[in-house]
């Protein structure tokens, strides 16, 4: 006796798909290459704070961008990342300051919103056009490039400057390591 083959319905052939009005991707743009200054940066940097390379080249060129913007030296914008977080990224303060330039969100909501809200202060590349953004408007709120960096830090009333000091030395030193790259060595 022959069991009675049951047949399962026809699978549903879905319509064809119409490429009209299909606007194709572009692939992500490469970011350029790091020139010999920067790639010097990088690798003092990396071995400095024992932070990986790939990273700290995005950080360099985010800086440098962020700078020429700013109309400020990146290599101050570098030492000011140096500083406050020492190239940890997710860095945070007792205070509440966040990322690789020690933001506090509660003051600077309005910014942060221009990079995505709150949590663009853990983002790299918003964190240092934030805190660039920051640290120019206090320069030009009180004067001067000292001022500025003490105002940034909290510590406009430290007489003896100490943010200032720390900041500036590790500026200069910054550009100790750049000297054999411009030298062409």
């Amino acid at each position: 006796m022959l069991a009675a083959a049951t047949l399962a319905p026809a699978p549903a052939i879905a319509p064809p798909i119409s490429l009209a009005g299909f606007v194709p991707v572009p692939p992500p743009v490469a970011a350029p290459a790091l020139d010999a200054a920067q790639q010097a940066l990088v690798e003092h940097i990396a071995r400095r704070y024992q932070v990986a390379p790939e990273p700290t080249g995005q950080i360099v060129q985010t800086a440098y961008r962020a700078a020429a913007l700013m109309h400020l030296d990146p290599l101050l914008v570098l030492a000011v990342i140096s500083i406050e977080s020492r190239f940890n990224p997710i860095a945070e303060s007792g205070m509440g300051a966040r990322g690789l330039m020690q933001i506090i969100p509660k003051y600077h909501l309005e910014k942060l919103e221009e990079h995505g809200g709150e949590d663009a202060v853990l983002d790299p590349e918003s964190n240092i056009l934030v805190g660039t953004r920051i640290l120019r408007e206090y320069v030009r709120r009180t004067g001067s490039l000292e001022a500025g960096l003490q105002f940034y830090n909290g510590a406009a009333w430290d007489e003896t400057a100490r943010y200032t000091r720390k900041v500036l030395a590790e500026r200069e030193r910054l550009a100790q390591a750049l000297r054999p790259a411009r030298a062409g060595i």
